[in-house]
């Protein structure tokens, strides 16, 4: 056999070798991108939002048999942004309010809402307007309660919020706010209710 007659070596190229060349430069790529999430979150550590009610108005509330409450609310929300560098986009958000674990408005939808860092907003979101089913427990309450002259009452928010640091947003997450009062109210009365206390909402995200 003469010279040009040798074997050509093997050829280092595989499907294998490729497959194999993908994969790692997949898992360095998925690397790179964890360690950067890591060290965004570690620089700004969006917190939850702070909710408040610092006001409430009773416009209507009856109770009528077959059991359904009709009612007219309005509560004043504050909603603090604590966050130095985060801003927030809410989404979707809708409102009701419940007595006794049962909701006495239908839910209500909220206009969309981006909040600044480190800034304060106000909502005075009107619940209510519609008879809502209601057992017969829930009108019971309500006439003690009224003839007691407090009422303890639950504002639920629920929707959606991003954050956004600089030019990055996050995906959604689920919002989930409960805030219970109560209100000075005698049966028969409408406007402005004082509140006999108020703590601050909890807060899920």
């Amino acid at each position: 056999m003469n010279d040009d007659e040798k074997p050509l070596p093997p050829s280092s190229y595989s499907p294998r070798n490729a497959r194999r060349s993908a994969l790692m430069a997949v898992t360095v790529l998925l690397l790179i991108a964890g360690v950067a999430a890591l060290v965004v979150y570690l620089i700004y550590r969006p917190e939850r939002p702070r909710f408040s009610v610092v006001g409430a108005a009773v416009y209507d509330l009856n109770a009528t048999s077959p059991p359904v409450v009709s009612t007219t609310m309005q509560f004043t929300l504050l909603i603090r942004n604590p966050n130095r560098r985060v801003s927030i986009y809410y989404d979707h958000l809708s409102a009701f309010v419940s007595y006794r674990g049962q909701a006495i408005t239908p839910p209500a939808s909220l206009p969309p809402l981006f909040h600044e860092s480190r800034s304060t907003v106000e909502l005075s979101p009107v619940l209510g307007g519609a008879a809502v089913p209601a057992a017969a427990e829930v009108g019971n309450g309500l006439a003690v309660d009224e003839a007691y002259g407090v009422v303890g009452l639950r504002v639920m928010v629920i929707g959606r919020l991003r954050y956004k640091a600089g030019a990055i947003r996050t995906g959604h997450y689920g919002l989930y706010v409960r805030c219970d009062v109560l209100v000075g109210l005698k049966k028969g009365f409408e406007g402005q209710v004082p509140l006999l206390a108020s703590p601050p909402c909890k807060v899920d995200v």
